[in-house]
């Protein structure tokens, strides 16, 4: 017969574990080089269950006890999940960052237009947001970026304690925070395009104004597309510093970081 005493502390472990699998778990889906397409699911269940070991021990003195009905135990657990993806979603929207300022500098660049969609990549998608959507999961685990968003996993516990929703207004400020935050950094990643292109613009008006017959558009494009990757080539890595920084920052920033 079993020994009650150690049925009850294989329940608590047990309980303890699904509690911080859910945070953990969807934490990894959406964190920037791990909720990428390119691995696969299995390893990223992997690295949650190894997360969740790791923090189970530290873990579990804080956590509240195992709850003697099914709606009771349904909303800790739904807690658990709303917690751990918030987290991952503040952090990939610093990520995303990058990417959305391709898409801008796709458009100022003559890269990507909506007349003209990309039969390759899709009607919605710029070639230089795919290329640094590629270049996140490569810069996060060369630069070693990817420690700061377990990090702040880690000690989200303490800043959300298990089984206590953030309030509303609260939560409601720092996702507004974060996508103005997403949105201003894509932006200054792409200002220098954003700018040069306008000035381009300009001209390309003033001489359609001057020489009526010329057809602009057919003339002026590849001088826009090999100008465009020119600045791109001198100013890749300073972009790419440049978004390292910022991302840092946004990654320390996040709660428990």
């Amino acid at each position: 017969m079993a020994d009650p005493a150690l049925t009850q502390q294989l329940l608590a472990w047990s309980f303890a574990f699904t509690m911080v699998l859910c945070r953990c778990g969807a934490a990894i889906m959406l964190l920037p080089g791990f909720a990428e397409d390119g691995p696969p699911q299995t390893l990223r269940v992997g690295m949650a269950v190894a997360l969740t070991v790791l923090l189970v021990p530290a873990v579990a003195p804080h956590l509240p006890k195992m709850p003697d009905d099914f709606v009771h135990l349904a909303g800790l657990l739904a807690g658990e999940l709303l917690a751990g993806g918030i987290l991952g979603w503040l952090a990939r929207l610093a990520a995303l960052a990058l990417p959305a300022a391709g898409q801008i500098i796709s458009l100022s660049t003559g890269l990507s237009s909506v007349l003209q969609p990309d039969q390759n990549f899709g009607a919605q998608t710029a070639s230089l947001g795919l290329l640094f959507g590629i270049a996140v999961p490569v810069l996060m685990f060369g630069t070693g970026l990817y420690v700061l968003p377990l990090q702040a996993l880690a000690g989200s516990y303490a800043v959300l304690p298990p089984g206590q929703l953030p309030p509303g207004d609260d939560l409601m400020e720092v996702v507004l925070r974060a996508v103005a935050a997403h949105m201003g950094l894509a932006l200054r990643l792409a200002a220098p395009f954003v700018l040069v292109g306008a000035i381009w613009q300009v001209g390309l008006g003033l001489l359609s104004r001057l020489v009526p017959q010329l057809q602009i558009y057919f003339a002026a494009l590849p001088g826009q597309v090999l100008g465009g990757l020119l600045l791109l080539s001198l100013l890749a890595g300073g972009l790419v510093q440049f978004w390292a920084r910022a991302a840092g920052e946004a990654f320390a920033a996040l709660p428990g970081g």
